[in-house]
């Protein structure tokens, strides 16, 4: 049985509006850092959303994974942040009982410095022994861990190198890949490879989970070239080409366990749009069913 899941946005406007939604959900999805507090002295301390997150989960009794972004699987140092991380996700994993733990591929810590977003890395031997290390380090919290396909506006090499990549990292037990469709929707289009050629390569037998969002293209007073790219914003109705990957992959991914529809805190400015997000999440039990899963 494939379950649909509702990632938990982070702001109190948005909670309200899409309320309804993620309790029609059968899981919900949670970023833990956006729950804590990054303080000076290096601790991570429960804020605001941890509480209401916590209470939500208990009160609708929706089972819970978590997905990161920052725990920089694809670099090596920083100990003391790492060790902080291990030790805030080991208490919340008691306390929402995660059922699984993945985070981005790419680096979001280099030399010393904290990046926003996961940054590229190369897609050779190194990082795929740092992948895995990081991956063992996450299984110490939670057993079944895992990585996502990133978004990222520059590449280290050819990105239809990536798929195997992940199938080298992912190759042992319980390490799993979150396949996000719009990431790779956006990266076809960025980087100028056919998506059905990287699905080809992937170690679909590895996906645990599917996520589906939607974006926009940047504006194009960006660039003095007056080019677009596409962004993977979560802000905006998900895309008939990701509808169309996720009716391809559903039947191929043997192990999935869930899809989850993600959409950016702040983007849901009305009932209209709640109501939009509420039909996505039909439409994504209608995929699942016409798949026989």
């Amino acid at each position: 049985m494939i379950g649909v899941g509702f990632a938990l946005p982070p702001d109190d406007e948005t909670l309200a509006r899409v309320a309804r939604i993620a309790r029609r959900a059968d899981y919900l999805e949670i970023t833990p850092e956006t729950t804590w507090i990054d303080r000076e002295d290096g601790a991570l301390v429960p804020n605001g959303f941890h509480a209401r997150f916590l209470a939500a989960v208990r009160a609708w009794d929706k089972p819970v994974v978590a997905h990161g972004v920052g725990f920089s699987t694809c670099s090596e140092g920083d100990e003391a942040r790492t060790r902080a991380w291990l030790e805030r996700m080991r208490e919340d994993a008691a306390l929402f009982g995660y059922a699984w733990w993945t985070d981005h591929l790419g680096a979001t810590t280099l030399g010393g410095e904290v990046t926003a977003l996961p940054m590229p890395m190369p897609y050779d031997a190194r990082t795929t022994t740092t992948l895995r290390a990081r991956l063992e380090l996450m299984s110490r919290v939670v057993p079944d861990v895992g990585v996502e396909n990133s978004v990222v506006y520059f590449v280290l090499g050819d990105p239809l190198d990536e798929p195997r990549l992940l199938a080298s990292a992912l190759d042992a037990p319980r390490r799993h890949l979150l396949l996000d469709l719009h990431n790779l929707h956006t990266m076809s289009l960025l980087h100028g490879f056919d998506p059905h050629a990287w699905l080809a390569r992937a170690p679909l037998d590895r996906v645990i989970e599917l996520h589906v969002s939607g974006g926009r293209e940047s504006d194009p007073r960006w660039l003095p070239s007056g080019r677009t790219m596409r962004l993977d914003g979560h802000d905006d109705a998900v895309p008939e080409p990701v509808w169309t990957l996720l009716d391809e992959v559903l039947p191929r991914c043997a192990h999935l366990r869930g899809v989850t529809l993600e959409r950016m805190e702040g983007t849901v400015p009305d009932a209209a749009t709640a109501r939009a997000l509420d039909e996505e999440l039909t439409r994504i039990r209608g995929a699942i069913a016409r798949a026989g899963r």
